[in-house]
């Protein structure tokens, strides 16, 4: 209903708005010279004019009232306020304040209402303000206005809330009388506009009972001061105290000044009791001790009591006065600073001294990151305020304030939260994939698995794969093939013999040069914050004095931790939870198993022949021949010759090696063409200018991009081009070619040399130049001569190309003699195979022995010994009266003694070169065979956790060196028959648990082929 829209500050600005004649009306005049008392005198800080006449309330005691007040105010209205409503007229004398024992009660909420005070309230209940209305328009305006009561239990300076006063509104009767302080003041209505009511304090009152609930309206006891002795020193004392202070806070503040006339206007010259009025009403005290001071009926303790609060007053004046001071310091500096930096760029900038501009880096800075502050984190964009605060501070020349621009250069250019859009179309990625790579079934298909489930999802989270396999597979290509399905941004660096932690994590910027690590640089060099990362050669990190790499990528790579990814540098949080790593590696083993244990592992083994000639046809020559500049209808480079090329200069895993050999061969393809003068460039431009007639002689202006071009072709013609003889009068150039004529010649199927030729007789076929038609005649009949043949690279001309070839084959006989079996090895450049050689030393009675050779590792010499021994059993088992391992010392020799081997698979292959020779019979004609061996015969599977990888490429190299019988361990049954068919083409393969089935089949199969 009621809500206090003003404070007491109200009194000063209505007056203001009102003019002197408004109020003039109002006043009851009082006659005689005005006599102003010691107090007012001392409250007035300066000249205050003095009003002839002095409008009193009725309730004065000194007041006139009757006939004569009526007339003294009828005159003053006629003089200065003419035509005034009757609403803003007072009441007549006739009728006194005192009569009023029975009022409306407004409760108020803020602040108690003191007398002489004008104060607006908002009533919003209808009945209520039809009540005021109609009261107003009475012979008596008067309301009471009650504070209202704290409820129990909370704090009066605390500020209550809407919900708060909505319910003190909604009281009623009994409820809100209980909820009203007893004392009050009797207030005129002085106005009433809208729901707003403007009351002026008269003096106090007490409600004593109610009469009526809604509108409230109680009974009410007029309330006096104490009688009280003037000259009491005590009351002196006090009171001159309280002006004193008064004074002080009316130096500070003239909006008190300001309230001290518009009191005295209303309520005539200061006395003891309407000082401690004033000074309680004008005070910012809290409305409790407002209502003591309304209360308290003994003029000494109200002063004491207003006292307490003037000076509690003054002391926040102090504090204001205090703080102004300060801020206005600080802005006058700042300003006096800005002043002098405007007038210092001004200077520098007429003598063109200035540098570095502060105020142009901010705003640079600030422009940056406000395209960015919906996506930038907030605990960022609060470092970069503090940083930008700071760089204001720094003078230009120091240190840091570079280190600091360039902090705040890194934070403004990461894409925080700002990711690509990406693509999850399957299909799409497929067909881009089978573009890119031949094969690799298994690398597709996990790629594809993960666009479909980012698809499902509508997101992508980001992975760790770690591509492992030779050198040259393509583990590179595959990630940028990977990064273009998923329309990501892709970034490469290499941490092969990376020892430096900083790298990763990035340096502290107290050192000199510091910069992020290599994370930080990605996402600032690609832009976005999900871009695909490929980490090449993980399995080569170093470690030196400044850490271990292997533990700072540990970090980086681990999904749970990386979305907080913390680097030196810039030592806020990076979320890279976004981000697919692609890791690449040729040997796993050499990864720290925590570090592998964060990824997961796709292997990648070699190509086989078929998939290295269907890589160089469709790939690597494709590519080698565009950039090579030479057309396909140019060379032909056959089938025979590819595979002579693989078998015999590129017999590795990858295809690295078969790339740089197309490229040498195209190399000497063009170097051929160029000799015969093919030029596949663009049409050179040649332009003639016409002579002029009134001119005996002629300019012609020939211009040519390439003049060694025209050179070249000069000498190759055998022409001697000669400039035409300047004697001849009258030459009509003619238009060389037009655009439909170019772009005629650019999609036509004739010869580049025929192309040039007619280009060439068009410069000189003139109507008046016979003799340069005869030179243009000779040019062309010349290069015509000369014919450009198609060059066909086949296996009888590639030693021309690429020199002799590298690598014989890998098979040293057709048919393994005694003592001689074919195994399998592999190795981080792929699978090769490997020959097993047994002979007799020499022969004593009971002296067996064994000699290896070939730079073997521990592990095979382990395996050497515990096949000596199993050879004993079988042969035992086989040949009970065969003597071979009790008299003869045997030499086991693997070829290819500058390389190191090692490892536990060759045991079978061992045991059946020694039983090979000691029962002087060869094993099957193309025969390979692996796995390791126990002492009871039992046989071990391959490969251990890369057993598939292991399996391939044995496979690979088997087939490589013609073997169509292959023995396997039956425990890799299952790797083998996830290989491709194309792999395990024409390949018989057995597996085997013991190696008495290998015996089965390495001897037994050899004699029915004797037989037969």
């Amino acid at each position: 209903m009621l809500r206090a829209a003003a404070t007491a500050g109200f009194p000063a600005r209505l007056a203001a708005k009102r003019p002197r004649a408004a109020t003039a009306a109002t006043r009851v005049v009082v006659v005689g010279a005005e006599v102003r008392s010691m107090l007012f005198g001392a409250l007035r800080c300066g000249p205050v004019p003095v009003p002839r006449r002095k409008a009193c309330f009725c309730s004065n005691a000194d007041a006139r009232s009757g006939p004569e007040a009526v007339e003294g105010a009828e005159a003053t209205g006629g003089e200065e306020g003419e035509g005034e409503n009757a609403s803003s007229a007072i009441v007549p004398a006739a009728f006194r304040p005192e009569d009023c024992h029975m009022v409306i009660a407004l409760p108020l909420l803020q602040r108690p209402l003191f007398p002489g005070f004008y104060m607006p309230i908002h009533v919003k209940d209808p009945k209520l303000l039809q009540a005021l209305v109609e009261n107003s328009k009475r012979s008596g305006p008067y309301a009471g206005a009650f504070l209202v009561k704290d409820d129990e239990g909370t704090n009066p300076n605390t500020v209550t809330s809407s919900e708060s006063d909505n319910s003190i509104h909604d009281l009623k009767g009994k409820e809100l009388l209980k909820r009203l302080h007893d004392v009050g003041t009797l207030a005129q209505i002085t106005r009433i506009q809208g729901d707003l009511v403007v009351l002026l304090g008269h003096h106090r009152v007490r409600k004593t009972e109610m009469v009526a609930e809604d509108p409230l309206i109680v009974k009410v006891d007029h309330l006096k001061e104490m009688p009280y002795d003037k000259d009491d020193d005590v009351i002196k004392a006090t009171s001159f105290e309280v002006i004193s202070t008064l004074r002080d806070v009316l130096k500070t503040n003239s909006l008190w000044k300001d309230q001290v006339q518009t009191y005295t206007q209303h309520m005539g010259d200061f006395n003891y009791p309407r000082l401690a009025d004033f000074g309680a009403a004008i005070s910012g005290a809290n409305k409790l001790l407002c209502q003591e001071v309304l209360e308290e009926l003994d003029v000494c303790k109200r002063l004491k009591l207003t006292l307490e609060l003037v000076k509690r007053e003054l002391e926040i004046s102090k504090l204001q006065e205090s703080i102004a001071k300060t801020i206005e310091e600080k802005v006058t500096g700042e300003q006096r600073r800005y002043l002098l930096n405007e007038l210092l760029k001004a200077i520098k900038k007429e003598l063109g001294l200035e540098t570095d501009d502060k105020t142009a880096l901010s705003e640079k800075f600030r422009e940056r990151i406000e395209a960015k502050k919906d996506k930038c984190p907030p605990h960022v964009l609060q470092v970069i305020e503090e940083e930008l605060t700071k760089l204001q501070l720094l003078e230009a020349s120091s240190s840091e304030f570079s280190v600091t621009r360039n902090y705040l250069d890194w934070l403004t250019l990461l894409p925080w939260r700002d990711y690509s859009d990406e693509n999850f179309d399957v299909y799409h990625a497929q067909c881009i994939l089978d573009e890119d790579h031949y094969g690799l079934a298994n690398v597709k298909e996990r790629i594809l698995e993960f666009i479909a489930v980012g698809k499902l999802r509508g997101s992508s989270q980001g992975k760790i794969i770690c591509l492992s396999g030779p050198p040259g597979v393509g583990k590179t290509s595959i990630g940028r093939s990977i990064a273009r399905a998923l329309n990501r941004k892709f970034y490469r660096f290499s941490v092969g013999g990376l020892a430096d932690v900083a790298e990763i994590k990035g340096h502290r910027r107290t050192y000199v040069g510091a910069m992020p690590g290599k994370m930080a640089q990605c996402l600032k060099s690609v832009g976005t914050a999900n871009p695909l990362v490929l980490i090449d050669e993980i399995d080569k990190l170093g470690r030196g004095h400044s850490g271990d790499p292997a533990s700072a990528l540990l970090e980086l790579l681990d999904p749970e931790q990386n979305a907080n990814f913390l680097d030196h540098y810039l030592d806020v949080p990076i979320d890279l939870s976004k981000v697919l790593f692609v890791c690449t590696a040729n040997v796993i083993e050499m990864i720290p198993n925590p570090l592998l244990d964060r990824m997961e592992i796709i292997s990648i083994a070699g190509y086989i022949t078929d998939e290295k000639m269907h890589i160089a046809r469709d790939y690597l020559e494709k590519n080698t021949r565009e950039v090579s500049g030479i057309k396909p209808e140019q060379v032909e480079v056959t089938d025979d010759a590819l595979l002579a090329l693989i078998e015999n200069y590129c017999q590795e895993a990858g295809v690295r090696n078969l790339q740089k050999h197309i490229e040498k061969i195209y190399r000497k393809i063009a170097l051929k063409l160029v000799r015969q003068g093919v030029s596949n460039g663009p049409p050179r431009d040649i332009t003639i200018v016409e002579a002029k007639e009134d001119l005996a002689s002629f300019d012609v202006a020939i211009k040519v991009e390439d003049e060694k071009s025209k050179d070249s072709l000069a000498k190759d013609a055998s022409v001697d081009v000669n400039p035409i003889d300047s004697s001849l009068e009258n030459i009509n150039a003619i238009p060389l070619t037009t655009e439909s004529e170019i772009d005629h010649n650019e999609h036509s199927n004739e010869d580049p040399i025929e192309k040039n030729l007619q280009e060439t007789t068009k410069v000189f076929n003139t109507s008046s130049a016979p003799e340069a038609n005869k030179s243009a005649q000779r040019t062309t009949e010349a290069l015509a001569d000369k014919s450009v043949e198609k060059i066909i690279v086949n296996a009888s001309n590639l030693g021309d190309f690429v020199g002799k070839p590298v690598f014989q084959t890998e098979r040293i006989y057709d048919q393994t003699p005694v003592g001689v079996v074919m195994g399998l090895a592999w190795n981080s450049m792929g699978g090769s195979t490997l020959y097993i050689e047994t002979a007799k030393v020499e022969e004593s009675e009971g002296k067996g022995a064994l000699v290896v050779t070939g730079q073997l590792g521990d592990v095979m010499k382990e395996s050497a010994q515990i096949a000596h021994t199993v050879c004993r059993a079988v042969l035992l088992e086989k040949e009970p009266n065969n003597p071979f391992f009790a008299k003869l010392k045997l030499h086991l020799h693997v070829p290819a003694g500058a390389i190191p081997k090692d490892g536990p698979s060759a045991g079978c292959t061992m045991v059946t070169s020694m039983l090979s020779l000691a029962m002087g019979k060869s094993v099957k004609k193309d025969l390979a065979m692996t796995g390791e061996v126990t002492l009871t015969g039992r046989v071990l599977p391959i490969g251990g956790l890369l057993s598939l990888k292991q399996v391939k490429e044995k496979t690979i190299a088997a087939r490589r060196s013609g073997v169509k019988t292959i023995i396997f361990p039956s425990a890799n049954r299952r790797d083998f028959d996830e290989l491709a068919s194309n792999v395990k083409e024409g390949l018989e393969v057995h597996f085997v648990d013991t190696y008495n089935e290998i015996y089965d089949i390495a001897f037994a199969s050899d004699a029915e082929t004797q037989e037969s």
